[in-house]
């Protein structure tokens, strides 16, 4: 029988996702489906989880807003695309950040610069880097996502407009195999449109994850773009689209 870290590790599987199929946690933990529902019922038993047919899933009122489950997919990487993008960032600058997962790792990075001046649609990212260190940020206004606290619409795009930036630092839903940033959503698209055009610099934050990930909103394509930072160098046929577009690769040392 699994031990009690790895019921914890089934527990934290099945809140990123909201439930998980037996089956799926054989194959993330590689172990039999047997081993598996002999460990899940004691999660079971104490109420932790609730059992469906096939799998299991979190009780109603216990599972976290989807803005948060997404926090925890990939996080390291996510985490160390952050850190690259941190470490381009110098004291005082003035900078876009965007309503993204990745954008919040950034925030978080960013902890320990100062005299920032930030302009974002996300009340995460203001709540993380208004109280430090002199920074000045500057929160979009207009119609609040419920998921993520994040304004978008017409008055967002209109405040962002206000300001010239060094760089927007943006993140996409997936990096196309044709070679396009796309989003799920329009709002986030216009938001992003609007971004560029106020930045001197766009540089995209993406885990390698989103290489070939489709969506069906297009956001520009990679020609558009000055910097893709990523956890793990791009497939082949991305980093051909970028060398073409003349778009920088940045990538751990250790990955490079």
């Amino acid at each position: 029988m699994l031990s009690n870290r790895w019921q914890g590790e089934i527990l934290q599987a099945v809140r990123e996702s909201g439930s998980c199929s037996i089956a799926e946690l054989a194959r993330r933990f590689e172990v039999s489906t047997e081993t598996i529902r002999r460990s899940v019922k004691p999660l079971i038993e104490t109420g932790a989880v609730l059992r469906f047919h096939g799998g299991v899933m979190l009780p109603d009122g216990l599972e976290e807003p989807p803005f948060q489950r997404r926090m925890q997919r990939n996080r390291e990487a996510k985490q160390a695309v952050a850190a690259l993008v941190a470490a381009r960032i110098a004291d005082g600058d003035p900078l876009i950040l965007d309503n993204g997962t990745t954008s919040a790792y950034v925030a978080q990075a960013l902890a320990h610069h100062s005299r920032l001046v930030v302009v974002t649609n996300s009340a995460e990212i203001a709540c993380r880097l208004a109280p430090r260190n002199d920074n000045r940020v500057f929160l979009c206004g207009g119609e609040v996502n419920g998921d993520d606290v994040a304004a978008f619409g017409p008055s967002a795009i209109a405040f962002l407009r206000q300001f010239q930036v060094r760089c927007a630092v943006l993140s996409v839903g997936g990096i196309s195999s044709r070679g396009e940033l796309v989003d799920f959503h329009l709002f986030e698209a216009e938001f992003s449109h609007a971004a560029m055009a106020q930045a001197a610099e766009t540089w995209v934050i993406a885990d390698h994850s989103k290489f070939g990930r489709e969506a069906p909103v297009k956001v520009c394509s990679l020609a558009d773009v000055d910097l893709v930072a990523t956890d793990r160098p791009p497939p082949p046929d991305v980093a051909r689209r970028c060398d073409a577009a003349g778009v920088r690769i940045l990538v751990p040392q250790e990955q490079a």
